[in-house]
């Protein structure tokens, strides 16, 4: 048989990139960064139980500019992928397939996440 000079699968130089291609790896990422933002409030909790020095501790690490990025990114990760399942679960229905409405609940389930970050972090500073 002859050897055919081809690829075993489509490459990414085959797809053109899209708004959908993006919004899907932001909603896995923000899970991935959900999980381990999980593991940092059970660190808290467990210091919070361990002992005064240790809820010190994690209190400094948390209200310091590294801190305040690190929960900023958490509560961003959260409000996007909120927004994101609930647009899955109309999809799940049955709504919003058309492609002008898929790509615009895209978009303002972005949007939205971010001005709602920032409502969110306005409204803790206040």
């Amino acid at each position: 048989m002859p050897e055919i000079n081809r690829p075993l699968s489509p490459h990414l130089s085959v797809y053109k990139w899209q708004v959908a291609n993006t919004l899907s790896i932001l909603h896995r990422a923000t899970g991935v960064f959900l999980t381990f933002g999980a593991f940092l409030l059970v660190a808290w909790i467990v210091a919070v139980a361990v002992s005064p020095e240790a809820y010190a501790t994690m209190q400094s690490l948390l209200t310091g500019p590294l801190g305040f990025l690190v929960l900023a990114g958490f509560s961003y990760a959260f409000f996007y992928h909120l927004g994101n399942g609930i647009r899955h679960l109309f999809w799940d229905a049955g709504y919003g397939f058309d492609k002008h409405v898929a790509r615009m609940s895209g978009w303002f389930t972005f949007l939205a996440s971010i001005a709602v970050t920032l409502i969110f972090w306005l409204g803790v500073a206040a």
